[in-house]
C-alpha cells in the first residue's frame, strides 16, 4: 500500500469519527500564521490552536514573499487583523543557495529552474526581520496590523521573539 493510500485512509477513519459541525470561514482568532513546512512543526499544537482558530499558511522556510498572495486574501476576505511569522532552527532553507539548488535541477532533471528565487537565507533571524519588514512595509496589507516574527526551536518547543528595528516596527 502507498503512502497516499495509507493517508486517504486515515481520512476515512478521521471522517468517520469526527463529529459533525460547522465552523465558520473567518479564523476566530482573526489570526494568520506564516511558517514553514518542515514536518517537525506543528503550528496547532505549539500555538494551542483549535480548528477553525488561524489560517495557517505554509511554505519552504515560511517565506513572507511566497506566503503574501494567501495573507491579501486573509485580510480582506475573511478578516484577519494579526500576523506572526514563525522561522525554525535547523532550517533546510540555511543550506544552499539558489544557485546549488538550479544547478541540482539541472544536473537530476535536466530542467531550468533559474527563474525561480526559492528564497533561501544564511542568517535566522535576518530572515525573520526580513520577512516582517516586507510585511509591514506593504501597501497590500491593512495599515497598523500587528506583525510579529518568531524562531521555533525544533529541540525545546520553544518560541523566540525577533526583536525588529523601530525603522520597520510600525505595523508591530
Amino acid at each position: 500500500m502507498s503512502v497516499i493510500d495509507e493517508l486517504f485512509q486515515a481520512n476515512h477513519r478521521y471522517a468517520t469519527a469526527r463529529h459533525p459541525h460547522r465552523l465558520p470561514l473567518p479564523p476566530a482568532r482573526k489570526v494568520a500564521i506564516v511558517t514553514c513546512m518542515d514536518a517537525r512543526i506543528d503550528p496547532a499544537g505549539i500555538l494551542s490552536l483549535a480548528e477553525g482558530d488561524a489560517h495557517v499558511i505554509r511554505n519552504a522556510g515560511g517565506r513572507a514573499a511566497e506566503a503574501l498572495r494567501s495573507l491579501v486574501i486573509s485580510q480582506r476576505l475573511l478578516g484577519t487583523r494579526a500576523v506572526a511569522v514563525i522561522h525554525h532552527t535547523d532550517c533546510g532553507m540555511l543550506t544552499f543557495s539558489n544557485q546549488q539548488l538550479t544547478t541540482q535541477v539541472k544536473a537530476e532533471l535536466g530542467a531550468d529552474a533559474s527563474g525561480i528565487d526559492f528564497l533561501p537565507f544564511s542568517d535566522l533571524e535576518a530572515s525573520v526581520i526580513e520577512d516582517v519588514r516586507l510585511l509591514t512595509d506593504s501597501p497590500l496589507l491593512e495599515p497598523q496590523t500587528p506583525i510579529r516574527g518568531f524562531i521555533y526551536d525544533v529541540h525545546s518547543g520553544r518560541l523566540t521573539e525577533v526583536g525588529i528595528p523601530a525603522m520597520a516596527a510600525s505595523g508591530t
